[in-house]
């Protein structure tokens, strides 16, 4: 992948779900996962040209890991490579939103590079996640967005993760910093409300928008907002699916945002309100097709 003004540059981790085995608690399945590999395998199969770039091992784990991203489509030639094991997430799931418990150190997982002197080469440039706050991933990852928010478009979800193993407090800022560099936001409810505590999450929309940004706020099954410096709110359901999984769905919604934000082959800066809706609703649609069903791999819409 070479990128160009319709391209993306991922960068983050790529790492492997351990999540249980229906009918066996005891028994847990090794899945593709983490949140940034999720959206550029989404982005892929949307048809967004896109480059992956993460830290690679040479475990059985990692040659799973490339095999997904490269059947979906996604480039890997600015993935760093190392001899490290590939970093694990325990999964566990409950009934408002999935918890980890995390192994991550020592992996090649987080060996990232500094794409710093590449990022104008797409046209847009998309981090968050654990790379974001995990050493030595996260000056990598800082430098970069850096970079991109003067070169590129700079798209960040938080995509906040609770565990000891983080430093919660030198982490929200680093995600705090990372949103106020980003012309996109894409954040939940409930990651607003571990990086601002005590204040409402659309409040907290409303003060990013006003900086010129565009802000997409999720709340799960109650739908989402996207948020603007010139214009009201614009709210749209989600989409009705019978659920499954929500292992995910916010990485797939990610997906379908930037993909429609890159409709016409450049990314577009400002949407007007009808952009804006239609945007929505193709990510609503994304999210609910990884929802319906087991894995994290998104479907194209009908009729798309």
């Amino acid at each position: 992948m070479t990128g160009g003004p319709g391209a993306t540059l991922v960068l983050g981790e790529a790492l492997v779900d351990l999540v249980p085995v229906s009918g066996d608690g005891g028994v847990r399945a090794a899945q593709f996962g983490g949140a940034p590999a999720n959206v550029a395998v989404g982005l892929a199969r949307l048809g967004t040209p896109v480059s992956f770039a993460g830290g690679l091992g040479d475990d059985g784990f990692a040659g799973m890991i490339e095999a997904r991203l490269r059947a979906a489509g996604a480039g890997l030639e600015l993935c760093a490579r190392s001899a490290l094991p590939t970093a694990l997430a325990v999964a566990e799931p409950g009934s408002g939103e999935t918890g980890y418990h995390f192994h991550l150190q020592d992996t090649a997982t987080f060996r990232l590079p500094d794409l710093s002197a590449r990022t104008g080469g797409f046209g847009a440039v998309y981090v968050g996640g654990l790379a974001a706050v995990v050493e030595p991933a996260a000056s990598a990852v800082r430098a970069t967005a850096l970079a991109a928010a003067e070169q590129s478009l700079l798209v960040v979800d938080p995509n906040v993760r609770r565990d000891r193993t983080l430093g919660p407090d030198r982490g929200s800022a680093a995600l705090r910093e990372l949103c106020g560099l980003a012309q996109v936001v894409k954040a939940s409810d409930e990651d607003l409300r571990q990086l601002w505590p005590g204040a409402d999450p659309e409040e907290t929309c409303r003060k990013l928008a006003a900086g010129g940004r565009l802000v997409v706020l999720t709340r799960g099954a109650r739908g989402s907002t996207a948020y603007t410096a010139t214009a009201p709110p614009v709210s749209v359901a989600a989409t009705p699916v019978e659920v499954v999984n929500t292992i995910g769905a916010g990485d797939a919604f990610a997906a379908g945002l930037l993909s429609r934000l890159c409709a016409h082959g450049s990314f577009t800066v400002h949407p007007e309100p009808e952009e804006l809706r239609d945007m929505l609703s193709f990510a609503s649609e994304v999210a609910a097709s990884v929802c319906a069903r087991a894995g994290t791999e998104p479907s194209v819409p009908a009729g798309t």
